[in-house]
Parts: C-alpha cells; sequence; structure tokens
C-alpha cells in the first residue's frame, strides 16, 4: 500500500493576517495586501507552553479607576483642537493622512509654531524636505519661533537622538514612510519598516508623555498607506481632505480614543499660509440676491451643520434624450428627484436639460439636500424665484412624500441663526404640499427685482 505524501510545509507567512503559502507571491491571498509575505522563519502555532510571571501591577477593580478626564493641550489651532476631542492629550500617538499636496505639512507647521508660542518646546522631523524647504515655508506662512527646532532625519536611531536632545514637548514626524530602522531589512515605506518605526515612535510617547504626530501616506483609493496594523497602534486617526480647485480643506477624525469621531475641522488654503474657518456659512452661499432656481438647504459635515445654497438651471431642448449634468450633487439622487417632480408634482421635464450644481465647490451626498434640489429645479422651470430667506431640508421618497432627515433640529436651529425665517421640511407632508408652501411665502418675481 502506497503512503500518503506528506503536506508541504507552509515556507512563506503573511506579517498582517498570518496567511501561510508554500511559495513566496506579491500579494497575500487572504487580506489581499501587498508586499506583507515573507519567509516564515519559525513555525507558526503554539508549539511550547509558556510559563506564568508575576505582574508588576495588580489588576485593579473597574470601580476604582479614576474617571477622571485626561488633560490635554491646546495645539494653537482651534479647528484641529476640536476634531481631537478638544486638544493633544500627553503621550498620544495622532497620525495625520492625506493626498499629497493638501496641506499636510503646512498644517503641522501652523500647528507646531502655535505650540512653540505657547511656550513649549517642539522637535518637527522633515524626512521628506530639507531644513532649507522647511524654513521657507515657515518664512511664508509667518511660523518661525526659537522653541521650534527643525531635524531633516530618515534613520530612525537618529531621530531617537534628536529626541534625547531636544526634549521636546511635542513631536511631530513627516512622513512614516520615509524614515527606516537599520535593524530592519528592507527599504522605508516596506510594511515591517513602516511598523517598526511607528512602534518605536509610539513606546517613546509612551514613555515619556511625549504626544506625537506621524504623517502617513495614502493610497490611490485613498486609505492610509502601509500596513493596516499602523491604524490600529496610533490613539487618533485624521485625514486631510480638499478639493485641489478650491482652496477649502477639511480634518476629519476616522478614529480617536479620546473624544468623539464625528468632528470636522474646516480650513482655508491661502498663498500666506492655512487659516481656519470657525464659520464656514458663507463659503457655499451666493452673494447675489435670489435668481430662479436656487435653493437652501442645511447640510451636516460631522456635528457641524452648514448651509448650502443648490443652484439649479433648465433648458428646453428639442434632443431625444435630454441632458443631466451634476456638480457636487449625486446625479442618480438628481434624477429620482427629476421623476418624482413630473410624476407627483405635475412638473414636465422630460423636454427639458437639467442642470444641478453647488456653491463653493462642496460635494452634498446626503438625502437631507433632496428636498432643496426639486424646489431649486422647480424654481428654475417656473422662472419664478424662491423667497430669499427659504430653506429646504428633507428626503424625496419615489411616493413624493417628505421625510425627516438625521439631526433635524440642530440643521433648523443653525437654519433660524442664520436669519432665515422660513424652513420647509417634513411637516409639509408632501412635495406638492411643499410647493404650494413654498408658494405662500412672498417670492418677489423678475419685473419685482431691480436690474444689475
Amino acid at each position: 500500500m502506497a503512503s500518503r505524501r506528506p503536506a508541504p510545509t507552509a515556507a512563506f507567512r503573511c506579517t498582517e493576517c498570518g496567511w501561510t503559502t508554500a511559495k513566496w507571491v506579491g500579494r497575500c491571498g487572504e487580506c489581499q495586501q501587498w508586499g506583507t509575505v515573507v519567509e516564515a522563519a519559525t513555525q507558526t502555532g503554539i508549539t511550547a507552553s509558556v510559563a506564568p510571571i508575576a505582574p508588576t501591577r495588580s489588576a485593579r477593580r473597574i470601580t476604582e479607576i479614576d474617571t477622571r478626564e485626561t488633560p490635554r493641550r491646546s495645539s494653537g489651532v482651534g479647528e484641529f483642537d476640536r476634531v481631537l476631542g478638544g486638544g493633544i492629550v500627553p503621550g498620544a500617538a495622532i497620525l495625520l493622512s492625506g493626498e499629497p499636496g493638501v496641506g499636510k505639512s503646512t498644517l503641522l507647521l501652523e500647528v507646531a509654531a502655535q505650540s512653540a508660542r505657547a511656550g513649549r518646546r517642539v522637535l518637527y522631523v522633515s524626512a521628506e524636505e530639507s531644513l532649507g524647504q522647511v524654513r521657507l515655508r515657515a518664512e511664508r506662512t509667518g511660523a518661525l519661533h526659537d522653541e521650534l527646532y527643525l531635524a531633516s532625519e530618515t534613520d530612525l536611531a537618529t531621530t531617537l537622538g534628536h529626541i534625547d536632545d531636544v526634549r521636546p514637548d511635542l513631536l511631530i514626524v513627516d512622513s512614516v514612510q520615509t524614515v527606516s530602522s537599520g535593524l530592519i531589512d528592507g527599504a522605508a515605506g516596506q510594511p515591517s519598516q513602516v511598523r517598526e518605526v511607528a512602534s518605536t515612535l509610539i513606546r517613546v510617547a509612551k514613555e515619556r508623555d511625549l504626544p506625537v504626530v506621524i504623517v502617513g501616506h495614502v493610497t490611490k483609493d485613498g486609505q492610509v498607506a502601509g500596513p493596516r496594523i499602523l491604524e490600529h497602534l496610533v490613539d487618533v486617526v485624521c485625514h486631510f481632505e480638499g478639493d485641489r480647485q478650491t482652496s477649502l480643506r477639511f480634518v476629519r477624525a476616522l478614529k480617536n480614543r479620546f473624544g468623539a469621531t464625528d468632528e470636522v475641522g474646516c480650513f482655508d488654503m491661502a498663498g500666506d499660509g492655512i487659516a481656519e474657518v470657525p464659520d464656514p456659512s458663507a463659503l457655499f452661499l451666493s452673494t447675489r440676491p435670489s435668481e430662479p432656481g436656487t435653493c437652501v438647504t442645511v447640510a451636516l459635515e460631522g456635528r457641524r451643520a452648514l448651509p448650502v445654497e443648490v443652484q439649479a438651471l433648465t433648458l428646453h431642448t428639442s434632443a431625444p434624450n435630454p441632458r443631466r449634468i451634476v456638480s457636487g450633487v449625486d446625479g442618480a439622487r438628481v434624477a429620482m428627484v427629476l421623476a418624482v417632480l413630473e410624476k407627483r408634482a405635475g412638473i414636465k421635464l422630460s423636454d427639458q436639460d437639467v442642470y444641478v450644481s453647488t456653491v463653493g465647490g462642496v460635494r452634498l451626498t446626503e438625502p437631507a439636500a433632496d428636498l432643496a434640489i426639486a424646489l431649486a429645479i422647480a424654481s428654475a422651470a417656473a422662472e419664478r424665484p424662491n423667497p430669499a430667506k427659504l430653506a429646504a431640508i428633507g428626503e424625496l421618497s419615489l411616493s413624493g412624500e417628505i421625510r425627516r432627515v438625521t439631526q433635524h433640529d440642530q440643521r433648523r436651529s443653525e437654519a433660524a441663526r442664520l436669519g432665515y425665517k422660513a424652513v420647509i421640511d417634513a411637516s409639509a407632508g408632501t412635495l406638492r404640499d411643499a410647493l404650494n408652501q413654498r408658494a405662500r411665502h412672498h417670492a418677489p418675481t423678475r419685473d419685482d427685482r431691480p436690474d444689475f
């Protein structure tokens, strides 16, 4: 009887999920990460028993744990503090990611300068730029201070030496993918290198109560580059985003062990640096009087309510397939709103080219903008402007019903704060009733408005 062939030994193992394979591959077959499959030096699994060791600190009852809030230090940038939950916690590891050129280094240089002005020593380690490049940007943005120290290093051991020499109160490393350790094989940016660099910096942060801000690159999909464990190691993960065509930038917290993750910080990128935008309401509203085809809604960015103006334009066409062009809104939702307008409200749009856009380059993805889009299109089709102080908040169903949206009371409060006297929402009932309610408010005709 022939003997059974022995199972092949797993010679390679993924460092992320533990998936094993008999031959080397560039991409893990389990977690789909690139460059994480390495040769297995030792056999995986439990091979020997582990002897217990007496703990240095005994376990405590949960009722005995001090629940006082961890003290925070202000970064000097209010919008950044808002995202962090009120400030920087000593010993916290913060990861800031974002696309190239969005302004991560400019923001962190401003944070470093403001912290230095508050009397705290800051060490800014730039592994991508020279000291002269950082100095030129600091001169342009007004971020020069004697308590701000710069170092241009790509070696982890040398960076630790700078930390021992300067003894900073805040450490900024730009970026983790360009720093490497001589104890680990591979070039900078490899998963093993990123893991070692991040683990060492976080260990130093915890041992010395030194807050560390680490810059991370992103992939083409917008995800943090490198091993997934990087996001698990840090305490806070922030994402810096913005449109290249506009100067508006947003900082969002994707993970925060010290606060909420639904706060958003607003910034304006200018030639002389980055500026906070504590009240961005005026950025998404038109400065002209009410025109046909405009309507204001209140969108939510995290916990922040922002008024956004929706503009629509309709144009008669004889083409068999009218054009539907959108910018800043979801094209599928606009198509649904057009169908509801024609079926439930009797507004014929099948022979009209329809263009829908937002002011200021903001993108509306939530269904709370459905009613504002419908009122803007109806206003454009009828060539009658909506009232100047009218806001619309609500989701449209295919039956023409207006549904209540999340954080409805907060949206109404923000609209009232900005002077909007009339708000059409789910209390109107249906789309047809909302159009009738809008008509009852005074809306001047073209002849009533002055010439521009």
